[in-house]
Order: C-alpha cells, then structure tokens, then sequence
C-alpha cells in the first residue's frame, strides 16, 4: 500500500528508472554491501520510497549535495525523481569509498543523471554551497551540522533522515547550533524522522 501510494504521480520514465536503479543495487551488493541481506528482500520500503520522502519534502534547487552516498540514497533516487520536475537541478554525491564510488558513477552513467560523484573524504572535500545537502546514516546530529555548515548555502536546506534518538541529540546539538527545525514523520518507519533544518548557525 505505501508503495502505491508514493509511486501514484510517478512518470513511467522515471519508474522504469527507479526499476533499473533496484536491480543495479541488488547486483552489485553481492559485491560491496552496499545494502543488507535483510534490506535486500524490502529494498523499496526501506530505501527507495525512504529516499523519495526526502526528496518530495526539499525545496527546488540548482545544487543538492548528498554526503556519504553509499549505495545512493537519497541521493541517486533524488537525481532520478528530479528528471521529471527539476531537470535543471545538478547533484554532487561525496562517498569515501572507491568501490561505491564506482557503483554510483555507473548507476550516472546507464541512467543519463546529471550526478557528479567525488570520491574523497567529506573533510577534505571543498565548500559546495549547495541548496540542499543530505545525509543518510551517517552520523550524530552534531556531527551532520558541522558539515551542514561547511557546504550548504546560507539559504539553503539540510534534509537529514534520523532513527528514534533524534530528539536526544536534537537536545545535545543545540548547545553547539541556532537552526529552524521541522520535524517530519516519517511514512514507511514509525520511529523515524526527516529533520529538515534552515538557518543554521553556531552558538
């Protein structure tokens, strides 16, 4: 039911897409993990349409910056949603690992997305001034700013999807960070959350 629900307005062109996508993932997983066994067998609830929650909540941008991309969510499935509403958008996908790098280069490449993938640690990576940037399992929520900070516009938007210990470290961020925080439930995980953030700055 939800994937039906979330799936309703999507082109054909940009489901075949998603299809594509889900099978280049399970391929290459047998590779480089890039997602579990568990994950493997419900790859649509808990990535895909996980990943198409971030994207329908983001604002239109010319820039959106996805950090430790991993197997590419979201940020291969925003790139490939954006091909039927906000074509003009470019994605930068940041990944420290040479082997998903090379799985997200393909998946650019056999999908026609406007995707730049660089292969170097988010700490040395340079300032992007991205519209929106993201960031999916990748850390504590202090952590997540201190990149937020580096590489988002001073108008833009941080999308970071959380697990039930958001509020926890919501609490402890913000001895540290000022920011606009609205928080959205997640659709397909009842403890997750999408913590969307605006106006960040340091204490």
């Amino acid at each position: 039911m939800m994937q039906e629900q979330q799936l309703r307005n999507v082109s054909r062109e940009t489901l075949n897409r998603l299809r594509h996508f889900e099978k280049l993932v399970l391929k290459w997983t047998k590779k480089i993990n890039l997602v579990s066994a568990g994950d493997a067998v419900n790859i649509w609830n808990r990535h895909i349409i996980d990943s198409m929650q971030v994207y329908h909540v983001a604002p239109k941008v010319d820039h959106w910056l996805d950090l430790g991309s991993g197997g590419g969510f979201p940020g291969i499935v925003a790139a490939i949603m954006a091909q039927d509403d906000a074509a003009e958008c470019r994605f930068t996908l940041v990944d420290s690992d040479q082997r998903k790098c090379v799985f997200l280069r393909t998946v650019a490449r056999e999908l026609e997305l406007e995707v730049s993938v660089k292969a170097v640690r988010i700490d040395d990576l340079e300032p992007q001034s991205a519209g929106v940037v993201t960031a999916r399992a990748l850390g504590d929520l202090s952590v997540l700013l201190d990149y937020v900070n580096r590489h988002m516009s001073s108008a833009g938007t941080a999308l970071l999807p959380k697990g039930i210990t958001w509020e926890a470290e919501h609490v402890m961020a913000r001895d540290r960070w000022f920011y606009d925080l609205e928080a959205i439930r997640s659709e397909t995980n009842p403890g997750a959350t999408i913590l969307k953030i605006k106006e960040l700055k340091r204490v």
